[in-house]
């Protein structure tokens, strides 16, 4: 238009005196195509907006070109130059100012022409505007174009999990049913035989380009990346080593997952067990998502593990709301916490409830990293007469990380529950010293934290920083106690109870990490009663002895003394357990728990020599279970809340159990004063325990009537009976000892009382070690 050539003419003088803004972005018009939205996957040029901002109509590219932050709607971003600066006139754009006479050039004297007027002034104020401008705004400079934070992940759909349904995947083809497409789920194991019919994978039964795994996502789902594995097998190698994606919302119709203008090809698997992640180069919103292998391992053939990651979006064809997990009721800090974050949960419950709570360390792990513990009791840091303490121990296998958050989750529960006075809670609290000790292996859960939920793979943070597996570094006591037995020496000549740890275990070079040294020093300070060691990767409840009485053999049914007990304490867990109860779940690799109740003995599963189960049986008083909560070791944040929901149920219910039995206290009968060490024996069971420091006992058993007897080093034995009922509360059954009464001659009752059985062992070892050496020294 001929009316705005003159304002332009006049403005140009100020316009090249003002710096020049940075390149805009304006978004396209009403009407513009937008990139990636006529076809799966846009180009890699494109401008590709955040997750999230799909649409939902066909398999599209979910990428918009929406201005960036700071950028009005059809506008260009605020330019740094577009502001005066301070200091700056207002009198024009940018940093100019009105005409004025040139400063004189360097040299010229104060006293000649011009000396009147304040030239150097407007000098140095001029350099000052402009140094002021430059040192002000490049600092600013970040801060009005801030990197765009990187939007959440797309969870997992839960093929790993089993959130995914077996009637959701199918498959080109498959060798047999036991590598069908129902087992292509990442991290699933395999069975031991060659051949077995639940096997560790997907695998075609052809080796071409054509074949494909395909996954029903039921909905309109917003896919971006693909997780891929090997086949889990000890017999054969296999795995894909490239492979394309496809889309579709009918599976007649398939669009390619294209990089630009081309086909993408991904690179797949160097191995059969790393987990290798591939996103897409920008999201699509489809139903349906194939995996169609182009590369192979050479010598192997077509098989592999996966997990897809996609947000669900909800269906316009559908005005019903799809059917979700229970949300909790309860406001959690759902999330995985590192150690950093951890300690600082445990401080902030401490601080909420500092009247109940009391956390301690019990050591340190390799890499110095503390072990703490949350203790929850009425009287935080002492021990009661007649109160008895439980223990949860979680973390064992640093990537089994669900347990861990369950602790977390139950210090708050229960700090928030005291407080709001729930009858269950208080009485739990009042009655019960609790310890929770959440990381066992920090050093290994932070190897697998670093990785993350679907990256760590199967084993990757299970050992400690030394490569030790803290589930077989335990001393093994066992294999003692069942010689004695072979031999008739229990209990008689050999204890079945409090059986000492073998000298050559505490010897300082041994192989036993830190960590199990912590622990087995923290079971010695404290009078445990009941406990349970937290897991992953399966959905079962395992109970003593975990280690097979023969010991060639892999499995072998080998109960306790206190098996009905046992068997009992696995029950409770797993049937109020919402995920073990449930009819409709399948399998999580290939063993049928559900047969036997979700419950077995730990050595008929797989044996486990030096498990902390059976040392802490035969060494202490203290009962405990393994608990498989997840066949997913290392769950998604996201299905924290839901497994919650599954296990806070079965959490109380089985903390409750330590009050089940009979309890009570062994007193001198002349000074009513406790007698520690006093050994509590129940007639037909042959596994004794011992009272603590202070003469009170807890002894678990299950509804009955039981002959109890109490003896102790100088005192006559007492036997009562005592009657166990029905309902969990435990029947009191103290007892007043007599000491021993001088007969025979007059200095008989100046004998020194025998050594403690522990040290007489140790004396007759050292006796045998003395002979051995006196013979090899008399040889020839």
């Amino acid at each position: 238009m001929p009316g705005l050539r003159l304002p332009v003419l006049l403005l140009l003088p100020l316009l090249a005196a003002a710096p020049p803004a940075p390149p805009t972005h304006t978004a396209p018009p009403d009407g513009a195509l937008r990139p990636g939205a006529a076809g799966v996957g846009g180009s890699r040029g494109s401008t590709a907006a955040p997750p999230g901002d799909a649409g939902t109509g066909g398999p599209t590219s979910s990428s918009a070109a929406t201005p960036p932050r700071g950028t009005a709607a059809g506008g260009a971003p605020k330019s740094p130059a577009a502001t005066p600066p301070r200091g700056t006139e207002r009198g024009g754009p940018g940093s100019a100012t009105p005409a004025s006479p040139q400063p004189p050039e360097r040299g010229t004297l104060k006293g000649g022409a011009g000396a009147k007027a304040p030239v150097p002034r407007r000098k140095v104020v001029r350099v000052k505007v402009v140094k002021k401008k430059v040192l002000k705004k490049k600092p600013k400079a970040p801060a009005k174009h801030p990197a765009a934070p990187q939007e959440p992940q797309c969870p997992p759909l839960g093929l790993e999990s089993l959130r995914v349904l077996d009637s959701q995947l199918r498959a080109s083809s498959d060798k047999r049913y036991g590598l069908g497409a129902h087992r292509g789920r990442l991290n699933i194991q395999s069975g031991l035989y060659d051949g077995d019919f639940f096997d560790g994978g997907w695998c075609a039964g052809q080796e071409d380009k054509e074949q494909w795994l395909e996954i029903d996502a039921r909905r309109l789902t917003n896919f971006t990346g693909v997780i891929t594995q090997g086949l889990n097998s000890i017999w054969t190698y296999d795995w894909v080593t490239s492979y394309k994606v496809q889309f579709s919302n009918d599976t007649h119709t398939w669009q390619p997952c294209r990089n630009g203008t081309e086909e993408a090809v991904f690179p797949g698997n160097k191995d059969p067990e790393t987990p290798v992640l591939n996103l897409l180069p920008s999201p699509v919103v489809a139903r349906y998502i194939r995996i169609n292998p182009q590369t192979w391992f050479e010598n192997g053939t077509i098989c592999l593990r996966a997990e897809v990651l996609g947000c669900p979006l909800p269906d316009p064809n559908n005005i019903y709301y799809w059917p979700s997990d229970p949300v909790p009721t309860d406001k959690l800090d759902f999330r995985h916490h590192n150690y950093k974050e951890m300690r600082k949960l445990m401080k902030r419950v401490n601080d909420e409830c500092p009247n109940i709570t009391r956390v301690y360390s019990i050591g340190k792990s390799y890499l110095g990293l503390k072990m703490y513990v949350m203790e929850i009791s009425d009287n935080p840091g002492q021990h009661e007469v007649g109160e008895p303490e439980f223990r949860y121990v979680a973390g064992m296998h640093g990537n089994e990380v669900l347990g861990r958050e369950l602790l977390l989750n139950l210090m708050e529960y229960l700090c928030r529950e005291f407080r709001r006075g729930n009858p269950r809670v208080v009485r739990l609290v009042t009655e019960t010293r609790i310890h929770l000790l959440p990381s066992m292996n920090p050093d290994g859960y932070e190897t697998a934290y670093k990785l993350g939920s679907e990256l760590s793979g199967w084993a990757m943070g299970r050992w400690t920083y030394e490569g030790i597996d803290l589930n077989h570094n335990f001393a093994d006591l066992n294999t003692a106690l069942w010689d004695a037995e072979d031999n008739d020496l229990v209990p008689h000549e050999f204890p079945n109870h409090y059986i000492p740890i073998p000298e050559y275990y505490t010897f300082a070079n041994a192989t036993v990490a830190p960590e199990t040294r912590a622990v087995i020093d923290w079971m010695q300070r404290y009078p445990f009663v009941l406990s349970a060691n937290l897991h992953g990767g399966e959905l079962v409840v395992t109970y003593p002895f975990d280690m097979t009485r023969t010991y060639w053999k892999a499995q072998e049914l080998t109960p306790t003394a206190d098996d009905g007990v046992f068997r009992w304490l696995a029950t409770v867990y797993a049937t109020s357990n919402l995920a073990m109860a449930s009819e409709e779940r399948r399998l999580c690799h290939y063993d049928d728990f559900m047969r036997s109740g979700n419950i077995i003995n730990g050595a008929n599963w797989h044996t486990v020599p030096g498990s902390m189960n059976d040392f802490s049986y035969l060494h202490t008083n203290c009962f405990e279970i393994t608990v498989e909560l997840s066949c997913d070791k290392f769950p998604h944040a996201s299905e924290l809340p839901a497994e919650w929901e599954n296990n806070r149920e079965s959490l109380l219910l089985y903390m409750e159990q330590v009050h089940r039995g009979i309890k009570g206290v062994v007193r001198d009968a002349e000074t009513e004063q406790g007698i520690a060490n006093a050994i509590i024996s129940v007639d037909g069971i042959n596994h004794d325990i011992r009272t603590a420091t202070d003469g009170d006992y807890w002894r678990l058993l299950n509804p009955g009537e039981y002959e109890v007897t109490a003896r102790a080093e100088g005192y006559e034995a007492a036997t009562r009976p005592c009657r166990v009922p029905f309902h969990n509360e435990p029947t009191a059954c103290s007892f007043l000892l007599h000491r021993h009464r001088p007969r025979g001659r007059a200095g008989a009752a100046s004998r020194p009382p025998p050594p403690d059985l522990p040290l007489r062992l140790r004396r007759r070892r050292l006796r045998r070690l003395r002979a051995q050496r006196r013979h090899v020294g008399a040889g020839p």
